[in-house]
């Protein structure tokens, strides 16, 4: 914790503040896509793709879970993507996964989640459209075919929600699916066939 602490405090001596393109972000933001990720330390989506201040706008929950339109009670997870498309205006959903995920690991070994009971109801919003998947999948402890059928999943429980369905239907958004191998870091974009492929550099 201290050296976080210490290049927080030293933060503004380690950037060129002086440019103004810090000045400049409060006059507001406008950026290019909303990032939904899992909220693993290892997956850092400004360090993927290379973003800069301003450039993405961040939704992180374990397991990357996007919770259908409608579900009762308050969500962050709605408030964001609406807060994205109706104010942001963003063009852009990327849909990001991750291997050796905790959040998939737990649905696909059946782990008993009673003493985590926030955890266990969490992932329940994910586990039946991944049925067939967590019974079918190999156990590998990077978990592909788990982690990018939530990918799919949740893609389509974006499509769920009313504002994503009019953008899409008029062609003023774009759903993008991706997988991040932590090992390699490689990224895998979701292809029209439903397959996941690196793309060449």
């Amino acid at each position: 914790m201290k050296a976080l602490l210490d290049r927080a405090r030293t933060f503004r001596t380690r950037i060129d503040f002086d440019s103004g393109e810090y000045r400049k972000l409060a006059e507001g933001q406008y950026p290019e896509a909303l990032f939904i990720t899992c909220s693993d330390s290892r997956v850092i989506p400004a360090l993927i793709t290379g973003a800069r201040p301003g450039e993405i706008f961040e939704l992180r929950n374990a397991g990357n879970i996007v919770p259908p339109y409608g579900r009762p009670g308050a969500s962050g997870e709605a408030a964001t993507i609406e807060y994205a498309l109706e104010v942001l205006g963003v063009q852009d959903i990327v849909v990001c996964g991750h291997s050796h995920c905790g959040a998939m690991g737990a649905l696909k070994s059946g782990d008993d989640l009673s003493r985590l009971p926030g955890v266990d109801a969490w992932l329940r919003i994910a586990r039946p459209e991944l049925t067939p998947v967590l019974q079918t999948a190999p156990d590998d402890p990077s978990l592909p075919e788990v982690s990018q059928g939530n990918v799919v999943n949740q893609l389509a429980a974006l499509r769920t929600y009313p504002g994503v369905r009019q953008r899409l239907d008029t062609g003023r958004l774009r759903l993008h699916g991706w997988y991040y191998e932590v090992d390699t870091a490689f990224v895998y974009e979701l292809g029209d066939d439903g397959d996941f492929r690196v793309h060449a550099a």
